[in-house]
């Protein structure tokens, strides 16, 4: 009876010992979290990194005319404490969604929706609350892991992702 529940505790042990580790398998894209302050407000983007791992990117992976979840796995959210003019759209302080769709010719629009928590395969078109074209830039070296930054600009800021050989960008003020 003894060894039976010696038995039972260890092997009860053994398998939630085992539990953080399978947790904490690496992801194919793994979670990246970026902050930033700019002229007094906090801004913070959660989305994952996919790789090219060989593959085209653009048109390919990610088709044109489509509309993108400007990431992996869950849908990719931008918070912010203070109101910004983003592409010169209002966007008031809150949590969004931005998805991308990107176009055979190169031009590409950043849509800023107000569902949040989805899965980034989840996008409903009604909780849009606008798009912003986004400017293009092509890159001297390729990209291997999706990248998204916030940086510090003239008169506010510019939000950049970049994959592949093409950066894409759009700059934004904080509303005073």
């Amino acid at each position: 009876m003894r060894f039976t529940r010696f038995l039972l505790v260890g092997l009860t042990l053994a398998a939630f010992g085992a539990l953080p580790a399978a947790a904490q398998q690496a992801r194919p894209s793994p979670p990246a979290t970026v902050t930033a302050k700019i002229d007094g407000a906090d801004l913070k983007l959660d989305y994952s990194q996919p790789s090219m791992r060989g593959r085209k990117i653009w048109g390919d992976l990610v088709p044109f005319g489509g509309v993108w979840r400007t990431g992996a796995n869950e849908a990719t959210t931008l918070t912010l404490s203070k109101a910004i003019v983003i592409g010169g759209k209002d966007l008031p302080a809150g949590k969004y969604t931005l998805w991308t769709q990107p176009e055979a010719d190169g031009s590409a629009q950043l849509i800023v929706n107000k569902q949040t928590g989805q899965w980034g395969t989840d996008y409903d078109k009604s909780q849009d609350l606008f798009r912003v074209d986004l400017k293009r830039e092509a890159l001297p070296q390729p990209v291997e892991l999706f990248v998204m930054n916030i940086e510090p600009a003239a008169g506010g800021g510019v939000l950049k992702m970049a994959w592949e050989k093409t950066q894409y960008s759009v700059a934004f003020t904080v509303k005073k």
